[in-house]
C-alpha cells in the first residue's frame, strides 16, 4: 500500500447524463444526494453496466437502511439488499436513470441515532488496468491517497471537492455491485475538474470546471 498527500487536481463536479432531467432531479432530491451531483439531458446510447458507481459512506447500518429506503421510495430498484459483510454493512440500488449507487458503512453496529448525513461520496470507475489508469491520472495532477497494487487506487480530494475518485478493476466492480460486467456505449457521466479537458483510457470524459 502507498500513501501520499496533497493534490493539484481534484474533482469539481460530477454530471450524470439522464433522459429526463426533472424526473431525475425529483429522484435525487428524495434520495438525499442532490447536492453532490449535477444533471444534464442526453440521449446517448448505452446498454448494460456503465462502468462506474457512486458510493456513499455513512455512520452506521440504520443510516444505510434510511438512505436505501429513501432511494426505493423515490423509484430506485434494489440490486443487492443491505446485508452484513466482512467489511461492514451495505446495499446497492439502481436509480431510474440507470446510475448505480452503493450505500455502506464500516460499522457493524449502530452507535448513534439514524441520520441523513453522508460522510463521503466516492466515484468508483471500473477500469481495465488500474496501474496504467492510475499513472494517467497522476500525470494530470491527481495524487494517490491509497493504492493496492493493480486492484484498487484512491486519490486525495480537495476540501471543496464534492466527490472522491477511486479506481477498481471493471470486472471486480461489477461483481461487487451484483451486475453483469458487459456494457457498451456512453458511460453517461461527465467529470468536472480543476485541470483541462481530457478522456481517460477507459473512455471516461473529463471537462474543465467553469471558473
Amino acid at each position: 500500500m502507498t500513501t501520499t498527500t496533497a493534490s493539484t487536481t481534484s474533482i469539481a463536479s460530477v454530471t450524470l447524463e439522464v433522459a429526463d432531467v426533472e424526473a431525475a432531479r425529483r429522484f435525487y432530491t428524495g434520495f438525499g444526494v442532490d447536492a453532490y451531483i449535477r444533471l444534464r439531458e442526453s440521449t446517448e446510447n448505452t446498454s448494460g453496466f456503465r462502468g462506474f458507481t457512486l458510493a456513499l459512506t455513512v455512520s452506521g447500518p440504520a443510516t444505510v437502511d434510511a438512505f436505501l429506503d429513501a432511494a426505493v421510495d423515490a423509484g430506485a430498484e434494489v440490486i443487492k439488499p443491505a446485508a452484513k459483510s466482512l467489511w461492514g454493512y451495505g446495499g446497492v440500488v439502481q436509480a431510474p436513470d440507470g446510475t448505480i449507487w452503493k450505500v455502506a458503512t464500516s460499522a457493524k453496529k449502530d452507535t448513534g441515532p439514524v441520520t441523513r448525513e453522508i460522510d463521503e461520496v466516492v466515484l468508483l470507475l471500473g477500469v481495465d488496468d488500474v496501474k496504467a489508469t492510475k499513472r494517467f491520472y497522476v500525470e494530470r495532477g491527481l495524487t494517490v491517497g491509497r493504492s493496492f497494487g493493480g486492484k484498487y487506487a484512491e486519490f486525495t480530494s480537495g476540501a471543496s471537492s464534492p466527490v472522491k475518485l477511486a479506481l477498481y478493476k471493471r470486472r471486480g466492480l461489477a461483481k461487487d455491485l451484483g451486475v453483469p460486467v458487459d456494457g457498451t456505449g456512453s458511460h453517461r457521466v461527465v467529470i468536472g475538474c480543476t485541470a483541462g479537458a481530457f478522456v481517460d483510457p477507459d473512455g471516461f470524459v473529463w471537462k474543465a470546471a467553469a471558473g
